[in-house]
């Protein structure tokens, strides 16, 4: 067989892919992925297709059948060159460029009932500050706080819990970075996904890569070298707090990073224990030092738009 036989056989398979993905999918769910104010598709073990729409809160799309699901979760093993199955009932990671690289997480039986998964769908559209005040999610003197804060590039922290918004804020935090800077300040972007926007001109993204053991601890310090002025981080998870911390503290400011934590005070608390994970004593110094500034975000059911700003803390005084 000829090289040129392989990779057309390679492109026929991976299209016949696609299209049982989105047979299986169907049109409704298909369509969400060119809805740019979709935010995430979650099937729930009862069959359940939800959507998340930014500004909208959740809606019930439709239904999938078990085996469907099955069938669906099965195709992402394929594509992840894995296989899903009693002894490994987890799937995640992106998807095909074909379902713009959407971060999938899924499971099987005996984790859930039925089979379930959750498709995580990265930004098309930029919402900015004044969109968050206009739907109520911000208050116009927190949109006012936060822009001074980012024009005096002070070090900011996004904190709340799982699905509360974190990275579409700091989106709006970047879009806001993105208007006041020039080419004499770069913008370094770390991440295990790709998910921050940055349109400043001068900016360069940097995606982890656990097959070749490219954490985001080796590309804090890789970014280092690349002479960056502000440096973001998608979202702290371990370790890696500390490579942060170290940088916005010798001469990076203006940096933005999410982080999982139910208010403020918690954020700075669960940043110090990150850093122990890399082996060193409490760092509440250098977190004192480097976090100039905490935004809460959580979901809120009530709020037409299913979340609200409703802490803003800052450190720096």
């Amino acid at each position: 067989m000829t090289l040129h036989s392989i990779d057309k056989a390679k492109v026929e398979a991976h299209a016949r892919l696609i299209e049982q993905m989105r047979r299986i999918l169907g049109e409704t769910i298909c369509a969400v992925f060119d809805d740019p104010s979709a935010v995430e598709i979650m099937l729930n073990d009862d069959g359940r297709i939800l959507v998340e729409r930014h500004g909208h809160g959740i809606t019930e799309l439709t239904r999938m059948s078990p085996a469907k699901a099955l069938n669906f979760l099965a195709l992402m093993a394929s594509w992840r060159e894995t296989v899903v199955d009693r002894n490994r009932p987890i799937v995640e990671g992106a998807m095909p460029d074909e379902f713009r690289r959407a971060r999938f997480a899924g499971c099987i039986p005996p984790l859930t009932p039925m089979p379930t998964f959750s498709i995580r769908l990265p930004t098309t559209r930029i919402f900015t500050l004044e969109d968050y005040v206009h739907a109520g999610i911000l208050a116009p003197d927190q949109r006012d706080y936060l822009t001074e804060a980012l024009d005096t590039r002070k070090n900011i922290l996004v904190s709340g819990g799982t699905g509360s918004g974190k990275t579409s804020l700091l989106n709006a935090l970047s879009h806001r970075v993105a208007q006041v800077s020039g080419l004499d300040q770069r913008v370094v972007i770390i991440e295990d996904t790709r998910e921050i926007v940055c349109k400043a001109p001068n900016t360069v993204q940097m995606l982890t890569d656990p097959d070749a053991n490219i954490d985001m601890t080796r590309l804090l310090k890789l970014t280092l070298r690349y002479r960056p002025d502000r440096i973001f981080v998608g979202e702290v998870r371990d370790g890696a707090a500390l490579a942060l911390l170290k940088a916005w503290n010798t001469g990076h400011p203006g940096g933005l990073a999410t982080l999982h934590a139910n208010d403020p005070e918690a954020a700075l608390i669960r940043l110090d224990q990150l850093c122990q994970e890399a082996g060193v004593p409490s760092q509440s110094a250098l977190i004192r030092e480097a976090v100039d500034v905490v935004v809460q975000i959580r979901r809120d059911p009530g709020h037409p738009a299913g979340r609200v700003v409703s802490d803003i803390v800052c450190f720096d005084q």
